[in-house]
């Protein structure tokens, strides 16, 4: 049961992490209190910057495959009383397919490599499992429930219990804490949630074979109820099964509004209902010395606003190829100290954004009153009311795309003259990408004269992106350095006008999660301590120097 590294929790995060740190050689045992995956959506959708993960990753096809219809129109409708009467909002969105089109077309930076997938919980956790099996340094057990851990200067060590009550021991370099809500790593860490909860709703499945292509008002993927209790309906990936959630105060009550929503008769079977808070949480802290948090342990982030698992994905992809780093032997300890220091202030920075969908939605729900169904001057006034306040409200639970691709990494040990500027100051702007191209952003994609992005280029480590490759005064010295170190490393030239000017004359260190590390316009003379910086191998402020 020994390991490089542990990890707690076999949902979406754990299993990316797993994939992340396995492609990288690091070998892995994944444990579960469960005893297999289960059958709840939870999540529904993959963003743009995830699915710019999995490609890099080499799994993004199999995940669109297994994912909602790309040529499914993406519409949200807003409906008066259920999904028969004619829509009060209906907003447009292309299909994935079509979005993938339009984002081969643009130029300019502004568009990601990948557009999202919809894809359900219970359908990604199995997937991604299938795909660790690609690697024989990935162990994945269910039944495994951790108990307890103890850790020292070299390692940690696990006591988990077997299904049988048996308690066994495993022992790890490091221990990632991808175990949830209610996370024993948290827990034992001794670290708390601080925030806030908000609604208490309840979630029911249904399964129904020929719903959605009998809608009368159209296909989307999202059907908000104006009604009393908050009601929403989400379509799920087999265009079969279908959540729904509302604030009603029994289990009994979710059948009856889902017929009630449908608004005509109809054969469907619930699998299942109920409760759940919505809260918008963070920890404290993100680390103890080998012992990390990522995804719902470390965050929670409400449905609203799509960026709960999406943020844990992002934490797993940053810590993988820090904590491979380490293993390999060229990372130093400013990698490890730079996850909280990245991270935590963009789980602060998603938790607002989430807030400020869910502040939206209600905003145009509070407008509901029982006559709204009346065809009466008084009915109109309040239909008038809702419309105009979910036009301007609603956008914010489906367009984050600033806040999804925009966010920047400041006050870390391991960029090179990073601003100090907050990441909060963007999310009332988080409709709108904007590229920048400046340390610690995300590099914007540009696509190169054969058609490949600039991302499928990048290897997997250290990339300097620049104009012209020849006659670059020490490059050569930085190559050597990077050699020395045994990191990995390559120069990737721009040959697309349109690159060369989303990207400007500045030379571009890129890491290895495709953020910016450091620009210049000339490589220094000396440039040892530019790559020990953006390594981890210099730093003023180390927990330890392991």
């Amino acid at each position: 049961m020994d390991s490089q590294v542990l990890i707690i929790g076999a949902g979406p995060v754990g299993l990316t992490m797993a994939l992340e740190l396995g492609r990288r050689g690091v070998n892995v045992l994944l444990v579960d209190k469960r005893s297999g995956f289960g059958k709840l959506p939870k999540m529904e959708r993959c963003n743009a910057r995830t699915m710019e993960n999995f490609r890099r990753m080499g799994i993004s096809a199999p995940i669109r495959t297994a994912g909602l219809d790309n040529d499914m129109p993406m519409d949200v409708f807003i409906c008066l009383e259920n999904i028969v009467n004619p829509a009060l909002i209906h907003h447009s969105y292309a299909s994935v397919n079509n979005l993938r089109a339009q984002y081969q077309a643009t130029t300019d930076g502004s568009m990601a490599a990948e557009p999202y997938q919809l894809i359900s919980q219970y359908t990604l956790e199995p997937l991604l499992h299938d795909l660790s099996k690609r690697y024989d340094n990935i162990r994945i057990v269910f039944g495994h429930e951790l108990v307890d851990f103890t850790q020292d200067d070299t390692g940690v060590t696990a006591q988990l219990r077997l299904a049988d009550g048996i308690i066994t021991e495993s022992r790890a370099d490091y221990l990632v804490g991808c175990d949830g809500a209610s996370s024993t790593v948290r827990e034992r860490l001794g670290f708390v949630l601080e925030g806030d909860s908000l609604l208490e709703m309840r979630q029911a499945l249904f399964y129904c074979e020929d719903l959605l292509e009998r809608i009368p008002i159209g296909i989307g993927r999202h059907y908000h109820i104006a009604d009393s209790t908050n009601s929403f309906m989400i379509v799920q990936d087999d265009k079969k099964h279908f959540s729904m959630h509302a604030t009603v105060d029994s289990d009994e009550k979710m059948a009856p509004l889902f017929e009630r929503i449908v608004g005509f008769p109809i054969k469907y079977k619930q699998l299942y209902v109920g409760g759940w808070r919505q809260r918008l949480m963070l920890a404290s802290q993100y680390r103890d010395r080998r012992v990390f948090l990522a995804g719902d342990s470390a965050h929670l982030v409400i449905p609203t606003g799509g960026l709960g698992m999406n943020t844990g994905h992002a934490d797993a992809v940053d810590l993988s190829w820090k904590l491979a780093a380490i293993l390999r032997g060229w990372g130093g300890p400013a990698l490890l100290d730079s996850y909280e220091a990245e991270r935590r202030p963009i789980g602060a920075r998603n938790i607002a954004a989430s807030r400020r969908a869910a502040t939206g939605r209600r905003a145009w729900r509070q407008q509901w009153r029982p006559e709204i169904t009346e065809d009466s001057p008084a009915g109109e006034a309040v239909r008038s009311q809702v419309i105009m306040v979910a036009e301007r409200e609603q956008r914010w639970s489906n367009d984050l795309y600033g806040i999804e691709l925009g966010y920047q990494y400041t006050n870390s040990p391991i960029l090179m003259g990073a601003n100090d500027a907050s990441s909060m100051a963007d999310v009332e702007s988080g409709f709108t990408y904007r590229p920048v191209v400046q340390v610690g952003y995300r590099l914007p994609n540009t696509w190169m004269s054969d058609g490949r992005s600039i991302q499928d280029i990048i290897g997997d480590e250290y990339a300097l992106v620049v104009n012209q490759k020849n006659d670059i005064p020490y490059l050569d010295q930085l190559e050597r350095e990077f050699r020395r170190i045994g990191a990995a490393f390559s120069v990737v030239e721009l040959d697309t006008t349109e690159a060369l000017a989303v990207y400007g004359s500045d030379l571009l260190l890129v890491r290895p999660d495709l953020h910016i590390a450091w620009q210049a316009a000339d490589i220094p003379k000396d440039p040892a301590h530019l790559v020990a910086t953006i390594t981890g191998n210099c730093s003023k402020n180390t927990q330890r120097d392991f």
